[in-house]
């Protein structure tokens, strides 16, 4: 991150004030730092996506088809008449801004065309120019204009600029969802081959490896081996997860970040002790998967037709096993795309249970469709029922807040229960700003795809927000750790930290759960699982109030 501007230095770039000129005049500005690379035409071939080829985004030459303006123009009338909320969005905006300062990239750029308004104006300037009467007649007068390869740059540049939060949907008085603006915008560039590379080769390993990182099924089986042998080491017990194991009761599928990039890799092991103390004292039978071996959904950032393909494996992978129903892990885009677009897509899955807890007999009806259960909505209702034994102590420690990540927050209506649960595992728990968190959380700057290393000042830029409100809680509480229940979130938030906050670690839930465990015949936890001796930790804990 030294490549990047100081917090002091990109903070002088917020709140510069308007434009001297009209925004269809200023010319638009494609610059390191805030732009990701290109998609690998490898991965595109893989994927079967038009023109794959080697291009930069800071080409003059982008290396269009000769007819990519007809490609554009036929795209956006098939999803004019293909989705209805598409057209009800191109047309009901009233531009009163009532998102403009909801957006957590506006905030933290203070470029008017990250307002969610003019964002999606840039897209619709271009349906006035083709598809309405009055705006082939005013032209620009009606606010309209015609795709160049300017306009098709400015427009490829502020799609990825957005991490289709949806934070502004919220404030609209008319119910736009600008998140779907920005789905049909990138489905119409990927028409012409302009992706991202941290979209395309993650979607195109999961059709490859079954997983976005690309790793074969052994490597992942190894990863976690690995974790079996440092649970021992913690805790004295050698746990057993099952593999592909046909006529399990359950599926567990998390995302592969979990298993392979820390912090995510203790919630794996969190996963782990949980089932293991499941098994042993109610005879919990679950198994992992290495073909379905990630939720996460790359191909909810690309169309919806690749979203729709890499959903469908979860489920072929239910099927093939024969399960009863799907646990999932603490995954972000997983949720929505499960949650919003999976009846439509690929269900309703009948061909599985409507999910029941074995362990107390609660049936999921929420998850009716679905058949898949989040494993925060599962855990509660194992602590809400007195199944598992916890010492909150040794958790005590941790001064923890709560990032209610978009996608299971906003897409899925998860705010409770992993609250339920943290409350159950830590005795210091504090609220952010009623404003950030919930319906109205801030986005952790980085989601969509944008997570990669080049956009590196864009992320921390949008993450502005979050960053301000773990400070304050910092400030007043003393937090010093973030827990969240998103893979993407607990790869990209520790920077964040870093760069906004300063000593505040994160955290997924079924860490802190692991770890207030008490499972039957172990040691006596000297550790947590991140390996940190628990009585310096009380010790430095006890200092810090002093």
């Amino acid at each position: 991150m030294s490549d990047i501007p100081t917090a002091e230095e990109l903070l002088t770039n917020v709140g510069q004030g308007p434009s001297p000129t009209d925004w269809m005049d200023v010319p638009v500005e494609i610059r390191k730092g805030i732009a990701c690379y290109a998609g690998n035409p490898k991965s595109l071939e893989t994927l079967g996506a038009p023109n794959p080829r080697t291009w930069s985004c800071f080409d003059e030459d982008w290396q269009l088809p000769e007819n990519w303006q007809e490609i554009i123009h036929n795209g956006f009338k098939e999803r004019l008449e293909k989705f209805r909320t598409f057209k009800i969005f191109m047309d009901i905006c009233v531009r009163c801004g009532a998102c403009a300062d909801k957006c957590h990239y506006f905030i933290g750029t203070g470029d008017p065309k990250n307002m969610p308004v003019l964002r999606a104006e840039l897209l619709r300037s271009v349906y006035r120019n083709d598809f309405t009467k009055a705006g082939k007649i005013l032209g620009k007068l009606n606010g309209a204009r015609p795709m160049t390869e300017n306009v098709l740059k400015e427009l490829w540049s502020y799609l990825y600029q957005c991490s289709e939060c949806r934070r502004c949907s919220l404030f609209c008085p008319y119910g736009i969802d600008t998140a779907e603006i920005t789905i049909m915008g990138r489905e119409l560039t990927n028409l012409l081959g302009l992706n991202i590379d941290w979209i395309a080769t993650p979607v195109s390993n999961c059709y490859k490896t079954g997983n976005h990182l690309g790793i074969q099924p052994h490597a992942y089986k190894d990863m976690l081996d690995f974790f079996v042998d440092d649970i021992e080491e913690i805790t004295g017990i050698r746990v057993d997860p099952q593999f592909n194991k046909k006529g399990a009761d359950i599926l567990f599928i998390t995302p592969s970040g979990d298993v392979f990039a820390d912090p995510g890799t203790y919630t794996c092991m969190g996963y782990m002790l949980l089932f293991h103390y499941l098994q042993e004292k109610y005879g919990f039978d679950i198994t992992w998967s290495t073909y379905a071996s990630e939720g996460g959904n790359f191909g909810f950032f690309t169309s919806h037709e690749t979203m729709k393909r890499l959903n469908a494996k979860m489920y072929a992978e239910a099927k093939r096993l024969g399960v009863k129903w799907i646990l999932g892990g603490e995954c972000g885009h997983m949720w929505r795309v499960i949650n919003q677009y999976m009846d439509t897509m690929n269900g309703p899955a009948d061909f599985l249970e409507v999910p029941v807890n074995p362990v107390t007999g609660t049936r999921f009806e929420n998850a009716r469709s679905t058949k898949m259960v989040h494993i925060t909505e599962f855990t509660a209702d194992l602590i809400k029922h007195g199944k598992l034994d916890l010492d909150t102590r040794r958790n005590d420690h941790l001064k923890v807040t709560f990032h209610d990540s978009c996608n299971p927050a906003r897409g899925m209506g998860l705010f409770e229960e992993p609250r339920y649960v943290i409350k159950n595992v830590c005795n210091n728990f504090y609220e952010m700003p009623v404003n950030t968190i919930r319906e109205q959380t801030f986005c952790c700057g980085s989601g969509s795809g944008l997570n990669a290393g080049e956009d590196m000042e864009l992320r921390m830029a949008g993450g502005l927000p979050r960053g301000n409100a773990v400070k304050s809680v910092k400030e007043r509480y003393g937090v010093n750790m973030l827990a969240t229940i998103c893979a993407i979130d607990r790869a990209v938030l520790p920077d964040l930290m870093n760069y906004w906050v300063g000593d505040v670690e994160v955290s997924g839930v079924h860490e802190m759960v692991a770890n207030a465990l008490n499972l039957q015949g172990q040691n006596e936890r000297a550790t947590n699982l991140r390996g940190d001796d628990l009585e310096e930790l009380k010790e430095a804990e006890a200092e810090t109030e002093e």
